[in-house]
């Protein structure tokens, strides 16, 4: 019970939890990219993917609810961590200079974390929390991408959670200890690759249906 104080207590401990559950939630966020990617397969395709999910019952309930978990520690953490960091730094430099290293994904990355959280509501209210009884996923799905304003958030939203992950996939690497000299070029590289990949492969979703429907 003492190191999960420890844990809790130190910043180090809280990075890593963040570095864990964001991992995490980029293994989902794949797995949920490449089942949205059967839209291409037509209508038919899609619902049988949805199916095939829904047939889980209890794993999906628990995976859900893994993920809020995950959501509450990332974001509460990540908080705690940038009051804490303001706190340390309360008179900003009159010239702010970019540190070695440092990219747009790591600067933004409180920002883009709320901005993800904004956009992760919206979209379970969206796609998630609606009744279903007359309708199926596929209808609420191109419904809501024949409509320019949502077509066009829905796309940022997938360009700032790529810039996210863009900082977090090779940081949360680095922070549970994976971060040899000779291989974290490498997985920097990857990680701009994955999210590069991310982003461009859900933006692709709204715009193939407003584009064909």
């Amino acid at each position: 019970m003492n190191w999960l104080i420890r844990t809790f207590s130190s910043s180090i401990g809280k990075k890593q939890i963040m570095a864990v559950t964001g991992l995490g939630f980029s293994s989902f966020v794949l797995i949920h990219l490449l089942g949205n990617l059967t839209i291409y397969q037509g209508r038919e395709a899609f619902l049988s993917y949805v199916e095939k999910l829904h047939s889980l019952g209890g794993l999906v309930t628990l995976a859900e609810l893994g993920l809020v978990v995950f959501a509450l520690l990332h974001i509460g953490l990540g908080l705690i961590l940038f009051v804490q960091n303001l706190q340390a730094r309360p008179v900003r430099y009159a010239v702010k200079k970019r540190a070695g290293g440092r990219t747009i994904g790591s600067i933004t990355a409180p920002y883009t974390g709320f901005l993800i959280l904004v956009f992760i509501i919206v979209h379970l209210l969206k796609f998630r929390l609606v009744d279903k009884a007359a309708t199926d996923d596929f209808i609420i799905l191109s419904n809501t991408f024949t409509q320019v304003g949502y077509v066009f958030f829905y796309i940022l939203g997938v360009i700032v959670v790529a810039v996210h992950v863009s900082h977090g996939f090779w940081s949360g690497f680095q922070t549970i200890g994976l971060n040899h000299p000779k291989y974290m070029p490498l997985v920097q590289q990857l990680g701009m690759l994955f999210s590069v990949l991310l982003g461009a492969g859900f933006a692709s979703i709204p715009l193939y249906l407003f584009t064909t429907l």
